[in-house]
């Protein structure tokens, strides 16, 4: 037992460079813990631990660039299901786009646009509602809604930075959101 721990130890002084001649001291991490300047530990699927597992999804904005959910780790976010057909979304776009400026940075507003096959339809809902300051993806396929569990329109999901999350239906007025908004910041 002695013996392994000794070689155990010993190991590990090799791996450290033995606190030889560059003026560093070697710190022992916690296991699994990343090393100053490294990246964040790998799950299997090679995202990051650090994201919640709702934000490890892929897609696509509205302008067509591609979107990455884990951009989104680290803050609350507010996702809203809308379809541009739908007149409970038409009503509370205007609500929606003055929740995220009124938050601003501290929480990040996501539209997820869907149920609709037509692109045109998804840009002008955007247009009319006046929520073209939000990232808004384009969910033609429905995966998104898939995803996130959401079977209609308006849904909101708010989510905390920790990937907890509470859903909603809607139609949601500013008064309403803004109440489930401070809740998620606490």
């Amino acid at each position: 037992m002695k013996k392994t721990i000794v070689i155990v130890f010993g190991a590990a002084l090799l791996a450290a460079g033995c606190g030889g001649g560059d003026g560093e001291t070697a710190v022992a991490e916690a296991p699994g813990a990343a090393a100053p300047g490294a990246s964040a530990p790998q799950t299997p699927d090679g995202t990051a631990e650090s994201v919640p597992r709702a934000l490890r999804f892929e897609g696509e904005t509205l302008d067509g660039k591609p979107f990455d959910g884990a951009s989104l780790a680290g803050k609350p976010v507010v996702f809203w299901f809308w379809a541009p057909w739908c007149p409970k979304c038409m009503g509370e776009g205007p609500d929606v786009a003055k929740a995220a400026a009124k938050y601003g940075d501290r929480v990040s507003f996501v539209g997820v646009g869907g149920l609709e096959k037509n692109k045109g339809r998804l840009a002008e809902f955007v247009s009319r509602t006046g929520t073209g300051g939000l990232t808004q993806l384009d969910d033609r396929t429905g995966e998104l809604y898939a995803h996130f569990e959401v079977t209609s329109q308006s849904s909101f999901v708010f989510m905390a930075p920790d990937g907890t999350s509470s859903d909603a239906s809607g139609p949601l007025g500013e008064p309403e959101l803004s109440r489930h908004v401070d809740e998620l910041l606490g």
